[in-house]
């Protein structure tokens, strides 16, 4: 059975390249279009991964991971940010919410697999 990761970002086509990429791999997607949406679909099914932009309307990445590692379900779910920011600040306050990775975009479809397989260990 492939893994279900869950991209959350507020950019179409990101999401479309992320998607691309992954199913490619054999990962079954979903996806979301801010954080808030992110922790709603997170809600209802179960996810292996969940990739996620930072800068987002609604509810951005980092209020998304400190209110899913609030829930005892999502607390040890991977999850691994795409975004542009790459400040040595946002990473360290990133890590400090829970996430566990993170990759800058624009990003290699072939990292973005290394880095979900490395994640989930398979």
């Amino acid at each position: 059975m492939s893994a279900s990761i869950l991209v959350v970002d507020d950019s179409a086509s990101v999401r479309a390249a992320v998607r691309i990429a992954l199913t490619g791999a054999g990962y079954r997607i979903a996806e979301a279009t801010d954080g808030a949406d992110g922790i709603a679909r997170a809600g209802g099914e179960h996810f292996d991964l969940v990739i996620t932009d930072l800068n987002m309307p609604v509810m951005d990445g980092l209020a998304m991971i400190e209110a899913m590692r609030a829930i005892p379900a999502h607390a040890g779910m991977p999850i691994v940010f795409l975004t542009t920011e790459s400040d040595d600040g946002m990473k360290a306050r990133a890590r400090a919410a829970g996430a566990t990775g993170w990759l800058t975009k624009p990003f290699d479809p072939d990292q973005l697999v290394k880095v979900a397989r490395k994640v989930l260990g398979r």
